[in-house]
């Protein structure tokens, strides 16, 4: 299966019109129309946003590994945490932290801890 294939199999189940996606992802309507018509896939710089757009990773997208059951759970160190948890945003809130502030934070929490 293409790639192209893929992201409109992903733009049908979240219910994302053409037009909307094109919004949403900053690429041309008649460039997403172009990867249907003519059997193309995006370009390289193009498939973290569509990723974001359609709320997969690159890994689905590329490999094609979409399974709806496990797509609610990431693992962490042999734990597996629902996205809903509030473990799972704060580790993906930290994620997006720069390396300082991850080792502010880091710090910040072996305090709390050392102060039981």
């Amino acid at each position: 299966m293409l790639i192209s294939e893929r992201i409109y199999k992903y733009m049908e189940e979240k219910k994302i019109s053409q037009i909307e996606f094109s919004r949403r992802t900053g690429i041309t309507q008649s460039t997403v129309s172009d990867w249907r018509r003519k059997g193309t896939n995006p370009s390289a710089d193009k498939i973290m946003i569509i990723c974001e757009v359609l709320g997969i990773t690159p890994y689905e997208l590329l490999l094609d590994t979409y399974n709806k059951k496990m797509k609610e759970y990431k693992a962490i160190d042999h734990v597996v945490l629902n996205k809903d948890s509030k473990e799972y945003a704060l580790i993906e809130n930290y994620q997006k932290l720069d390396l300082n502030a991850q080792r502010r934070l880091e710090g910040y929490m072996n305090a709390l801890i050392d102060m039981k």
